[in-house]
């Protein structure tokens, strides 16, 4: 299954990971130019695991580079390495078929979330959208230092094209999040700095304007080692709960 949607319509919060998915459909697969290895490093694996403090959720598993759910249509299949970072995805030009058959399945889940997100609005008048992402900081090389923490925040919450109505529920996010005490210290987070979010919640605020707040929100992967692919299941739960602190704030915002 591309996407799973998990949805109990039990809260007005919708948690997102669309980012984390890595499996590629056979022919997709066939014509990577990537390593494996190289591929996960630009995908945002275990970010479902943080949708979990929510009881609606949406994960996606076809890796961003069979099709990517944060970009518009026009640019979600990555065709030459302009579109990806430099890195060449694609041993040869697909042709079209394969395109627009990945292109069906973003379509589908568009239409997906459109009616789950109608039905969300029959239950509430308004409701939140945490859109959860993660980001390399080290990316020089596994022998390099680590990227500028100065220009590197722990945690990014980015508001895109968001209607001003949200902005005070953000800067309070950003102040609890800040206040969490994370394994003896303040984690560094800040608000639209490199990542203010992409397509999705764009899409989400173009739709449905004031009744819906999508708040992307970017993980520098101090949970992982970006070279390695090991994961440190410590401050994955760590970071979890972190976000977890600021759910019944959010409910409040949204009268619950």
């Amino acid at each position: 299954m591309d996407t799973e949607f998990y949805f109990t319509f039990s809260e007005p919060l919708v948690c997102t990971a669309i980012h984390n998915g890595h499996s590629l459909s056979t022919p997709v697969k066939d014509n990577c130019g990537l390593p494996e290895d190289d591929r996960a490093r630009e995908e945002d694996l275990r970010t479902g695991y943080f949708t979990r403090i929510g009881v609606n959720r949406i994960v996606q598993n076809r890796s961003r580079f069979e099709y990517d759910l944060n970009r518009t249509r026009d640019r979600a299949f990555y065709l030459d390495p302009g579109d990806a970072w430099g890195l060449v995805v694609r041993k040869e030009l697909p042709d079209k078929e394969l395109i627009e058959n990945c292109l069906t399945h973003y379509d589908i889940f568009y239409r997906r979330v459109r009616l789950f997100f109608k039905e969300m609005l029959k239950c509430y008048s308004s409701f939140c959208v945490l859109d959860i992402h993660s980001y390399n900081h080290h990316r020089r090389g596994p022998d390099e230092p680590l990227d500028d923490p100065a220009k590197n925040p722990e945690i990014i919450l980015g508001t895109s094209n968001m209607p001003q109505k949200w902005f005070p529920l953000v800067d309070q996010l950003r102040e609890r999040l800040t206040s969490y005490e994370f394994m003896g210290r303040r984690l560094d987070v800040r608000i639209n700095i490199k990542f203010p979010g992409g397509h999705f919640p764009r899409w989400i605020h173009d739709n449905y304007g004031n009744r819906v707040c999508a708040v992307a929100i970017e993980f520098k992967k101090i949970f992982m080692n970006e070279w390695t692919g090991e994961f440190y299941p410590e401050v994955l739960r760590e970071l979890r709960q972190v976000l977890k602190s600021t759910k019944p704030f959010i409910l409040k915002q949204f009268n619950v």
